[in-house]
């Protein structure tokens, strides 16, 4: 799974460091979003803080209003609750991706709806064997500033898993408030220039 990670990360760098230059001059209808967030969990009685790698591709149907894609990796640290040992573990969407942007710089809202896969261990904690869950619906809205190249954005996370994974009076909790930066990767038709 670190390897994963690494290669998620070093290909995550080297697109932000091949497109910079042209992002800078131009702006497109079409672009890759690739973006780093960090978050508390809420609740926390199963993790403790997660942090992710956000991947989007978003098409501007209007100045205003961009649809997409979006996946990822966000990876949850377990905690220790009432001694219960929880594992750590991931999530990754599958999901359709919304924007409103009022304006060409400033506030913008948006939300993310699909499915998140949850991985890692098969069971909840080390000391437990009650299985984890496979996934569940997967909702995040995001609420934040944004420019041509940049969104900076408060953003809640989560996968709704029913009662699986739920151990004594611990629900199996997939769900996080945090901070998420997305740096925005021009492709196709060119619409102006800056």
């Amino acid at each position: 799974m670190k390897t994963i990670k690494k290669t998620i990360l070093a290909l995550t760098l080297g697109l932000l460091y091949s497109f910079s230059s042209n992002a800078q001059d131009q702006s497109y209808n079409n672009m890759l979003k690739v973006g780093f967030n960090v978050g508390a969990a809420v609740p926390t009685e199963n993790a403790s803080a997660n942090v992710g790698v956000d991947l989007g591709y978003q098409y501007l149907v209007t100045p205003g209003f961009g649809i997409g894609i979006a996946t990822g990796y966000n990876h949850f640290f377990g905690n220790q609750n009432d001694g219960i040992d929880n594992n750590d573990f991931g999530v990754v969407p599958a999901a359709a991706m919304f924007r409103y942007y009022p304006k060409q710089k400033g506030f913008y809202a948006g939300a993310e709806l699909g499915y998140g896969f949850i991985t890692g261990d098969k069971y909840v904690a080390s000391n437990s064997l009650v299985e984890r869950p496979d996934g569940g619906v997967y909702f995040k809205p995001e609420l934040g500033y944004h420019n041509i190249h940049w969104n900076f954005a408060l953003q809640y996370t989560k996968v709704f898993t029913g009662d699986t994974g739920t151990i004594g009076s611990q629900d199996y909790s997939v769900g996080s408030l945090g901070l998420g930066l997305t740096y925005n990767l021009p492709l196709g038709t060119k619409k102006f220039k800056e």
